[in-house]
């Protein structure tokens, strides 16, 4: 099965686009970025969830309470920037992030 008029293989099934195209993601090391790592201090987060909001695919929220949880302590190069806003927009400074 191939994909529209590309002549590429389809997708599987639930993934959007061709999937002869994947770009792979890139550490920081190899982009020559430092490598960040984060810390959280849980017991201070009051929940306000804004870091999910800014940065989805690193942080989420427990259910029972919404306490922020880390998806990713090293992320890569590409989400630096919505790490570093979420750790300032956070309304209880419960992100440090080290680079």
């Amino acid at each position: 099965m191939t994909s529209g008029d590309t002549g590429l293989p389809a997708a599987p099934s639930g993934e959007r686009g061709p999937a002869a195209i994947r770009i792979p993601e890139t550490t920081a090391t190899e982009t020559g970025i430092p490598a960040m790592k984060i810390t959280l201090d849980t017991d201070k987060c009051c929940a306000a969830g804004q870091c999910v909001l800014i940065a989805p695919e690193v942080f989420d929220q427990r259910d029972e309470d919404g306490i922020v949880v880390l998806l990713d302590a090293e992320p890569p190069a590409a989400q630096h920037g919505a790490v570093r806003e979420a750790a300032a927009i956070c309304p209880a400074a419960v992100i440090e992030v080290h680079a």
